[in-house]
């Protein structure tokens, strides 16, 4: 029986490539010149710990970020902006949290809009992927668009096809 696993992977050399590449660009500009920059990746908790001078720098560091990572592949949804940057001292820090993996609650999400798509297929929730099995590959590649086109606010692969 045809199946595949829906996933929400970071590769993790592909992250921490973005952010090496992201401080060497800011290092090299002009308007971060002999200004405050600090940007590390932690690869066990997939967490990015930014330090900068004021808002406008942080914001600026965050954009060129998102765009460093969509070169190497990873989808603007993966980052988590949504804690607010701090005040310590001098210097404004934010912690940007990646998202990697399916937590149980949008795994319950994508399964929901597979089973309420009325197609005749199996969805069945497996750890951290969603694995959806059909007797017919053409209604598998229905549910991979209506998942893509769905935007259902995180980045999602499509693995593992077997028929």
């Amino acid at each position: 029986m045809p199946s595949f696993d829906i996933v929400s992977k970071v590769d993790a050399q592909a992250l921490d490539n973005a952010v090496n590449v992201t401080s060497r660009e800011l290092a090299n500009r002009f308007d971060f010149k002999d200004s405050h920059l600090v940007i590390q990746l932690n690869k066990k908790e997939f967490k990015i710990n930014i330090e900068t001078e004021d808002d406008m720098k942080m914001r600026q560091l965050c954009d060129v970020l998102i765009s460093r990572a969509m070169k190497q592949g990873i989808e603007p949804q993966a980052f988590d902006f949504s804690k607010e940057a701090y005040q310590s001292g001098k210097i404004m820090k934010k912690e940007v949290t990646v998202k990697n993996g399916l937590v149980q609650e949008d795994a319950k999400k994508i399964t929901k809009l597979i089973k309420d798509s009325g197609l005749k297929v199996q969805a069945q929730i497996m750890d951290d992927l969603v694995r959806v099995t059909a007797k017919k590959i053409d209604d598998l590649q229905a549910i991979i668009q209506l998942c893509k086109t769905s935007n259902p606010g995180l980045p999602l692969q499509y693995v593992n096809m077997r028929s």
